[in-house]
């Protein structure tokens, strides 16, 4: 894609600033790191983290029918959100495959905003209206480009907020989502992330962005908070064994193989779930796991698992070195039957079958939980 033709987000001009190597991204132009992918990604396990995530797509759902259109549209029973709560959740296809993962957040009584991938937003969006269309009772609004979007992550994220706002940061359970003002700025804070670590996502207006990145980024900076770019967020989230669409979810793989059966409802009508309770009847074609190298080499996306007789058995889906451990970890996708954890496999690595094993997710646990 052309340089000229990349979107945006409005903090284009402070991630320059802090001289951020961009890249092209879902069709926007951003930062891959600052500093450097380890370091940041490490002031993120330690510290804190502050990304730019305003290329995500942003829809709201509103109306007396929200609840029901979203009880079908989407995997997860919506009816078990209570105002100012949040899930994960999924547009499937009819066969189970997956859109799009997103995040549900109500935040009124008949008023949800759903975040979806960036390079998915526009597919999302044409799913959404033609599910949508005709319901009377439901108003759709494509909001990318008019709510900026900020995840603040880390151990000290919380006290580092709390520095910015005399309301209570400590006062929200995971999965919260509350109206908040922070620095002086009108957001949304919500209790969620992408990096298996404590910390938030701040809904807030466009215009305002930029003061509110600044206001955090000079109160981090005391702390050893650092901005972080995309790289970090990849790897954290690698070793967080939180999946990513177009590695670990895709239009033929289904939540239930990604282990992600725990957002996807059982019971109800909704699109796909015909598919969902035939693969819980019946079991599952493959099943994602978490993978050590036992041998030296780095697995990477594409990389073909095999069996100790060599025959084949999945596929790589994610990986990377671990910053945080500094061992060479993967996620893929293996026969069923492989998928017990010490269960020794082989990856194929350039021209080598080097040994792997499986282990526990997620591979990184934050202190505590």
């Amino acid at each position: 894609m052309d340089d000229a033709t990349l979107k945006r987000t409005p903090l284009y001009r402070q991630h320059v600033k802090l001289n951020a190597k961009m890249v092209e991204f879902g069709g926007w132009e951003m930062p891959v790191q600052y500093a450097g992918i380890i370091e940041e990604h490490r002031a993120v396990r330690t510290a804190a983290g502050l990304f730019d995530v305003s290329h995500m797509g942003q829809v709201r759902v509103s109306g007396t029918g929200a609840r029901d259109f979203l009880r079908y549209l989407a995997a997860n029973d919506v009816r078990k959100l209570d105002i100012g709560r949040c899930q994960y959740s999924f547009l499937l296809n009819e066969r189970g495959g997956t859109i799009d993962d997103m995040m549900v957040y109500r935040t009124g009584e008949y008023s949800y905003t759903l975040v979806v991938n960036a390079s998915n937003a526009e597919k999302d969006w044409a799913h959404i209206v033609s599910t949508g269309s005709g319901l009377k009772d439901v108003r759709l609004e494509n909001r990318i480009g008019k709510r900026a979007l900020l995840a603040f992550q880390g151990p000290l994220a919380a006290e580092i907020l709390s520095e910015l706002t005399p309301e209570d940061v400590g006062a929200l359970r995971f999965h919260d989502v509350r109206p908040y003002t922070v620095a002086g700025v009108p957001v949304m804070l919500a209790a969620s992330g992408y990096t298996g670590e404590n910390g938030f996502e701040i809904f807030v207006e466009t215009n305002d962005v930029e003061s509110l990145w600044c206001a955090l980024h000079e109160a981090g900076n005391r702390s050893g908070a650092v901005p972080a770019g995309l790289g970090a967020r990849d790897t954290l989230r690698l070793e967080a064994s939180l999946a990513l669409y177009g590695h670990e979810l895709d239009e033929n793989t289904s939540p239930l193989e990604a282990n992600l059966g725990f957002a996807v409802a059982k019971t109800g009508a909704y699109i796909g779930s015909e598919a969902i309770r035939e693969q819980l009847a019946g079991g599952v074609s493959k099943r994602l796991v978490m993978l050590e190298m036992i041998d030296k080499g780095i697995p990477r996306q594409g990389y073909g698992i095999h069996r100790s007789d060599g025959s084949d058995a999945g596929v790589i889906t994610s990986g990377s070195v671990s910053p945080w451990t500094g061992r060479n970890i993967a996620m893929g996708f293996v026969d069923p039957k492989l998928a017990r954890r010490e269960q020794e496999v082989l990856v194929a690595v350039r021209n080598r079958r080097l040994r792997a094993k499986v282990v526990r997710r997620p591979y990184y646990r934050r202190p505590g939980s």
